[in-house]
């Protein structure tokens, strides 16, 4: 595996709403061209953040000026958009799901409470294209319980060999609550493409609430296995492990135990290849500094360090960390100093796979895009 190409989607622009790129996805479409989404804000975590896409033709060489086609006023709050991840389905048919960030109720308030380690109202927003991503239809609201609290979003919409959609959402606390956490990821599926969705259902938690498994990257194997990729959080030691794998051979009904993968920190949306092959990209904050990437043959099979690409690397001071000493609650609140990472990987229709993930300072952050030869 090694690089053939790389360029940038978006530059930000520093002084304006558009200093600051991140969580970038890029989607294959129908006719072969790319879709690329990302948050642009002032900051990292900023009020006036939204989502932009751009569209390209040639594989990601050129691509067009953005557009901003999303509401960030919901039921008439004022809000942001963190994030929007597209699922193709069939034909020119996208479905996008965002998670939106409830600015109103806790006015000037950062994302995370490092005192109680609680978040801001969140949602997860739903919409169609039925046009390969030039419009949509306006967001409808997807429903979860209050035991869920504010739900993450951390990996697109899935759609499993039984014609079913999935949604993978994750635990968070409300802003005030100082009770203990208990984190855990569960699905809700659909069984009409999106119009209804049923009660979600745990498929992955640490009973004792010492491990959480947060992002979880979820995807379809050509064989029908689900497989996720975990960033995952000692909260006894305050350290990350290792990221860790698991399969479900039954649409996410049973899983396999984790698997330990031998590196570290918060791994990508994983590109799977038609043929099985599997590639996961990952940034390692604290030991290499790095955005790296793994090849395995089949789902299940090892990421060999043979097969290791070095797709960005961080050359200024690394930020003094919360890692190991801090609180949890400061574990959440340094987030926003990093200012490179969130690397999604895409398999594109040449047999290659596509990386993208964001780099820069505090006060221009960009997208960037790399393209793997296998």
């Amino acid at each position: 595996m090694k690089i053939s190409q790389r360029g940038t989607v978006n530059c930000g622009d520093p002084g304006t709403p558009r200093a600051v790129s991140t969580f970038p996805t890029v989607t294959c479409l129908a006719d072969n061209s790319l879709l690329a989404s990302y948050r642009v804000g002032s900051s990292k975590d900023s009020e006036d953040e939204t989502i932009e896409l751009r569209h390209s033709t040639d594989g990601g060489r050129t691509w067009n000026e953005p557009t901003t086609p999303f509401e960030t006023t919901v039921d008439n709050r004022r809000g942001s958009l963190k994030v929007l991840y597209p699922t193709a389905l069939d034909g020119e048919h996208l479905m996008a799901a965002a998670l939106w960030v409830d600015r109103q109720t806790y006015p000037g308030k950062p994302l995370f409470n490092d005192q109680t380690e609680g978040c801001l109202p969140l949602s997860i927003l739903l919409t169609d294209s039925f046009d390969c991503g030039r419009t949509w239809t306006p967001w409808r609201v997807l429903p979860v319980p209050d035991s869920i609290g504010p739900p993450s979003l951390t990996s697109p919409i899935l759609r499993l060999p039984s014609g079913k959609l999935a949604a993978s959402i994750e635990t968070n606390k409300n802003y005030g609550d100082t009770s203990a956490w208990f984190q855990h990821v569960a699905y809700t599926y659909s069984e009409d493409q999106g119009r209804t969705w049923n009660p979600p259902v745990t498929v992955c938690q640490d009973p004792t609430g010492r491990i959480f498994n947060w992002d979880q990257r979820a995807g379809v194997c050509p064989d029908g296995r689900l497989v996720t990729f975990t960033w995952t959080y000692d909260r006894e030691t305050r350290c990350y492990l290792n990221v860790q794998r698991r399969l479900s051979p039954d649409e996410g009904n049973s899983w396999s135990a984790p698997e330990d993968l031998g590196f570290t920190d918060q791994p990508s949306h994983p590109a799977i290849l038609p043929d099985g092959r599997i590639v996961v990209a990952w940034v390692d904050r604290f030991q290499s500094r790095s955005i790296r990437a793994r090849l395995a043959e089949t789902n299940d099979a090892p990421f060999l360090p043979a097969t290791e690409v070095v797709l960005y690397e961080l050359q200024d001071l690394i930020p003094e960390s919360a890692i190991g000493q801090g609180s949890t609650g400061d574990v959440l609140a340094e987030m926003g100093i990093w200012n490179f990472g969130l690397p999604y990987a895409e398999p594109l229709p040449d047999g290659g796979v596509m990386v993208v993930y964001y780099a820069g300072t505090a006060e221009q952050m960009a997208i960037e895009w790399v393209r793997l030869s296998l």
